[in-house]
């Protein structure tokens, strides 16, 4: 029987009989596995240690003949505790897991698996906003499926500058020139930084970043809904 090795995020757990799971992993290398994961209910499972949420485990699997392959053994390497001491954290966690979960194929590639792997850390330290973990992920997922907003030129081709204020218009998904719009230089710049490669963890010692937020929430939320699938 031909067994593979990879490293797993859990993405979904469902019961299945009087003691078995079928459960959704996110790998780096393989993308989405789903397995049986057989007796994991019973108390002296050896299994259940591995397939904990909020956590990054080992797993040793046999794919099977159908698209539900066989849970081997599993070992936890990290989990992020801190989460589940937090009600708010722990649905956030599960909403962000789904998000990814319905957004990636199921041959996804190592990107996503490293997304998540850091958006669990950010959940796991109470020094990163929530807020700001969300949009985040959102920020990076769309940068992953090539669906960026235009950050240097306005609706007119002119460069960004840092004392004109504008509105952001959707259809061509740029900043417009608006006398007293809604955003300025420090909403752009937060802006750039959730799309680039800094983490939630330096973005928070950002000055000014968490202020900015309300404001991008808005065109986030609209670009999520609009090109992450749901």
């Amino acid at each position: 029987m031909r067994q593979i090795v990879t490293t797993g995020i859990v993405l979904t757990r469902t019961e299945f009989g009087e003691a078995d799971r079928i459960v959704t992993f996110l790998t780096p290398d393989n993308g989405k596995v789903r397995v049986m994961a057989r007796g994991v209910r019973k108390i002296k499972s050896r299994l259940a240690g591995g397939i904990e949420l909020f956590s990054v485990s080992d797993i040793t699997y046999a794919p099977g003949r159908g698209e539900i392959g066989t849970l081997i053994s599993s070992r936890l390497i990290t989990h992020y505790g801190k989460i589940v001491n937090d009600i708010n954290r722990v649905q956030q966690g599960y909403d962000l897991i789904k998000l990814v979960n319905k957004t990636t194929e199921d041959d996804t590639d190592e990107a996503y698996f490293m997304l998540l792997k850091e958006t669990l850390a950010a959940l796991d330290d109470y020094d990163v906003s929530l807020d700001l973990t969300r949009l985040w992920l959102q920020a990076q997922l769309l940068n992953l499926g090539g669906q960026l907003p235009n950050l240097l030129t306005d609706t007119d081709g002119q460069k960004l500058t840092s004392d004109a204020e504008y509105e952001f218009d959707f259809d061509s998904m740029a900043f417009r020139l608006k006398p007293e719009g809604p955003y300025n230089a420090d909403h752009i710049k937060a802006f750039r930084l959730l799309f680039s490669q800094n983490l939630p963890k330096r973005l928070t010692t950002v000055q000014g970043m968490i202020d900015q937020l309300p404001q991008l929430d808005l065109i986030l939320r609209y670009m999520a809904g609009s090109f992450l699938r749901s």
